[in-house]
């Protein structure tokens, strides 16, 4: 198996845990909707994404937006903003 196969197999395993991840916690949510805040704090996924050379100001869920825009190409989830705030829930 090449490295790209490997990375993108990789990338599904992680894209199937966090959609199991928000289907559990929709039962605790008016609506299923998962606040994007709750989903990124308790998993921990706001990184770094430049050198440390570069200068970024704090720890961005630029990560979490990949994986949940896979899900969401899939048809998996849907997306949906309120007042300001990013919400996600499971198709």
């Amino acid at each position: 198996m090449n490295s790209k196969k490997k990375i993108h197999d990789l990338i599904k395993k992680i894209s199937n845990e966090l959609l199991i991840y928000i289907k559990d916690k929709e039962p605790l949510y008016e609506e299923r909707w998962v606040p994007r805040t709750e989903i990124t704090k308790e998993l921990d996924l706001n990184f770094f994404a430049v050198p440390k050379a570069n200068k970024q100001y704090g720890e961005k869920g630029w990560f979490f937006s990949i994986i949940a825009r896979m899900l969401e190409d899939e048809g998996l989830i849907e997306y949906e903003k309120l007042e300001g705030r990013a919400f996600y829930r499971t198709k």
